[in-house]
């Protein structure tokens, strides 16, 4: 169960992370901008950020609902951390998110006109996202089921 629940924590901890970082998205591409001196396409991003949130910033309010989702996603993986055994189809439904976030990428980033190292990054996410989820289940499927007692015994 600790191991179990350490990887969840490690998982919930990066969708905050990602969700929470995706509010002040101006400040953060304007530093990398700043840390990475001229690349091109982080100082275009930069441009077309600091342009939109001056002129529309209603269009910031998209990627406000995507920090939200982040969060939302992960007080879904509260959950298996209380009750593995009962939740696993939750760990399992993360793992197809991850999974779907590759046709997403591969997708998406083309027709957004993404450079492929981008697309390859967006794609990562699944990867990295996938590994611990992998691990989680094969330790949720060892343990016995009465670690879970039924509902009417609760």
């Amino acid at each position: 169960m600790r191991a179990i629940r350490a990887w969840l924590a490690i998982f919930i901890i990066g969708l905050v992370l990602s969700g929470v970082t995706a509010f002040p998205l101006v400040a953060e591409v304007r530093l990398l901008a700043w840390l990475l001196g001229p690349t091109g396409f982080i100082d275009h991003v930069r441009d077309g950020l600091v342009t939109t949130s001056e002129h529309y910033p209603f269009i910031a309010y998209g990627t406000d609902w995507l920090a939200f989702a982040h969060l939302v996603i992960a007080i879904a993986f509260v959950g298996p951390w209380r009750d593995p055994v009962r939740n696993v189809w939750v760990i399992e439904w993360g793992m197809i998110c991850c999974v779907a976030i590759v046709p997403l990428a591969l997708i998406a980033g083309p027709v957004r006109g993404l450079p492929f190292w981008w697309t390859l990054i967006d794609i990562s996410f699944g990867v990295f996202g996938i590994a611990p989820l992998l691990y989680v289940r094969r330790l949720i499927r060892r343990l016995p089921t009465a670690v879970s007692p039924p509902v009417a015994a609760r």
